[in-house]
């Protein structure tokens, strides 16, 4: 059998030593779980970023997110509050739900539901109301799913 020799050139490519003081680009991509990751310099190991570069975020896995024009994080202001700083929700509206939609798992319309959550369609940080009328039914995998992006 022919063994293929490497030429000169390729022999110092391949044994030549990595560069470990350079920061390397990296281009937006898309993770396997659907989030994207914006374009950032990864510096390597062991050293500091300069101080004028930002660090690497990630779109829509924040608790906010930034809006594109202002860079500033978008909450709903006229939205209820509860005594913790989340949003108020409303059983009543919950129950509704409930008795117009029964759970998909059980068929009933009230009580718990098992691998399901009551989701909003336009989220309530979003200015979407908390009614039946935007709700559904999600199982508890979908919401993780969507969680990550919202």
């Amino acid at each position: 059998m022919r063994q293929h020799r490497k030429s000169e050139s390729e022999s110092q490519l391949y044994n030549a030593p990595i560069s470990k003081s350079k920061s390397e680009h990296v281009r937006e991509y898309k993770r396997k779980d659907g989030t994207q990751v914006r374009s950032y310099n990864r510096h390597p190991k062991g050293t500091l970023p300069p101080a004028n570069s930002p660090a690497p975020t990630t779109g829509g896995t924040g608790s906010s997110v930034k809006s594109a024009t202002s860079g500033k994080s978008e909450k709903c202001a006229d939205c209820s509050r509860d005594s913790k700083g989340h949003i108020a929700r409303s059983a009543k509206a919950k129950d509704e739900f409930k008795k117009q939609h029964p759970c998909p798992a059980t068929g009933k319309s009230s009580g718990s539901c098992p691998g399901y959550v009551i989701d909003h369609v336009k989220p309530l940080k979003r200015g979407g109301p908390d009614a039946p009328e935007n709700m559904q039914w999600q199982t508890k995998a979908e919401a993780k799913a969507k969680d990550k992006t919202e």
